[in-house]
């Protein structure tokens, strides 16, 4: 109980200075580039929102203890309270604009759509990894997007890859639980577009923000009983969705979340009623100890530096993802400084080097991740990098890898990002009057 207190009483502290503009670590100035970290520390999605703000902002900070910055540049970041809710997330950036950022990470679906429009003319870059429009993996159309990673049609391709397995999917019903927000929606046209190939009946159930009470959904899956359940859903939603499960006697091993609804958060609440519950991973799951923990660990947490209010949140699932946000975020960075030089880069350089991210395997290690990350790499067509993912199964404790690894089909996912239905590339380009560009003569 003490602990609970001390993690609240932190993140509350984080949440009012990113409130009131306190700039955390280097004073964004001019011989700094300056990332902005949209959080929410408070609210039913803090216990989510916590370990990924933590995880992002202590790799900044290993960047500046340990390398003295990038290539001699230090960074600099400013935390900005958004709750998770859109308008919110936008006045955040707004005002952080003025400290002229190279790139934001909005850590939500809604506030990625807002920012979309915004981007291009402030030249700032979106990397929405793991989430944003799926959509946006079409750079010729969102130069300034980039879904890293995969994304939310990648995510539900994967997922049923995996129930396929299991044997034919046709005459079997799939029920997608999802947050009633532009997250949740996000993967209905590919399930939409597999229901038809499969010949499986999708059973669509919207849960209404932020997801507390779901007993009616679940009396629906009761009454229809799903072959299988998609759950898409976010902070309290995920715990809830789950307890809600085990009231209807709704079998866990049927139940597959997306990344966002598989980390230690979304279990820990039913305890030992949670085992069997699936997820697909975004490339990691809970690794701990990882080169890159230890230096963590060694320059931030053994020096009082760390963010998070106990070092043992190093390396659960959502901490690993913020890290990696932040990772990602900075080797194009780099990248842009080997083209540009080794100075402050601009937004449009880092831009560049975001649209020319090479990490292989090799590379991967090095910076200490291991294989929690897939090597990736990105160009003008594609901003997503990589499609592949992993099942991982609590067990009651933790969570441990079930499958080998899955690869979203493309043959699938491109006719839909570039046809000229609704919600793809091709439409969003024709209604804002952009014209796509020839990825064949960029370079």
């Amino acid at each position: 109980m003490t602990r609970m207190i001390r993690t609240k009483a932190a993140a509350l502290a984080l949440a009012v200075a990113g409130a009131f503009g306190v700039v955390q670590d280097v004073c964004a100035q001019a011989d700094t580039i300056f990332m902005p970290v949209l959080v929410y520390r408070t609210g039913p999605y803090a216990p989510n929102g916590v370990p990924w703000a933590d995880g992002y902002v202590d790799y900044i900070k290993l960047m500046n203890e340990r390398d003295g910055g990038v290539n001699g540049i230090k960074l600099s970041f400013e935390e900005c309270e958004t709750g998770y809710a859109t308008d919110r997330g936008v006045e955040c950036y707004e005002r952080l604009k003025s400290k002229k950022p190279v790139l934001v990470n909005p850590l939500s679906t809604g506030i990625t759509y807002a920012l979309t429009d915004k981007a291009p003319g402030d030249k700032v870059v979106l990397f929405t990894t793991g989430y944003g429009r799926a959509d946006s993996a079409d750079g010729s159309v969102f130069a300034w997007n980039f879904p890293l990673l995969g994304t939310y049609w990648s995510a539900a391709d994967m997922l049923v890859q995996e129930v396929k397995k299991k044997g034919s999917l046709k005459g079997k019903k799939i029920a997608l639980v999802y947050h009633d927000s532009p997250y949740g929606k996000e993967p209905i046209r590919l399930l939409e577009e597999r229901a038809k190939m499969e010949g499986f009946e999708l059973i669509k159930l919207p849960v209404t923000h932020p997801g507390v009470e779901q007993k009616a959904t679940w009396l629906q899956i009761r009454q229809q009983r799903p072959d299988y359940v998609f759950l898409w859903g976010w902070g309290v939603m995920n715990s809830t969705s789950i307890k809600d499960a085990i009231a209807v006697s709704y079998p866990r091993l049927q139940m597959y979340g997306v990344w966002w609804s598989s980390a230690e958060p979304d279990v820990t609440p039913a305890e030992d009623a949670s085992k069997g519950y699936n997820g697909i991973a975004l490339g990691h799951s809970a690794e701990k100890g990882l080169p890159v923990h230890k230096d963590i660990l060694k320059y931030l947490y053994d020096k009082g530096k760390g963010t998070a209010a106990s070092k043992d949140e190093v390396g659960s699932v959502l901490y690993n993802r913020g890290m990696i946000s932040a990772m990602l975020s900075i080797e194009a960075i780099k990248a842009a400084q080997g083209k540009y030089g080794k100075r402050v880069v601009t937004g449009e350089e880092v831009r560049w080097g975001a649209e020319h991210l090479t990490l292989d395997a090799p590379k991967i290690k090095t910076l200490g991740f291991a294989d929690t990350v897939q090597p990736l790499k990105t160009s003008c067509r594609d901003h997503e990098g990589v499609h592949r993912g992993r099942i991982h199964t609590w067990d009651g404790k933790q969570w441990s890898y079930t499958s080998d690894w899955l690869e979203a089909d493309n043959k699938v996912l491109r006719p839909l990002v570039e046809s000229s239905a609704k919600a793809s590339a091709k439409a969003y380009a024709a209604e804002k009057k952009i014209t796509p560009r020839d990825c064949s003569k960029e370079t």
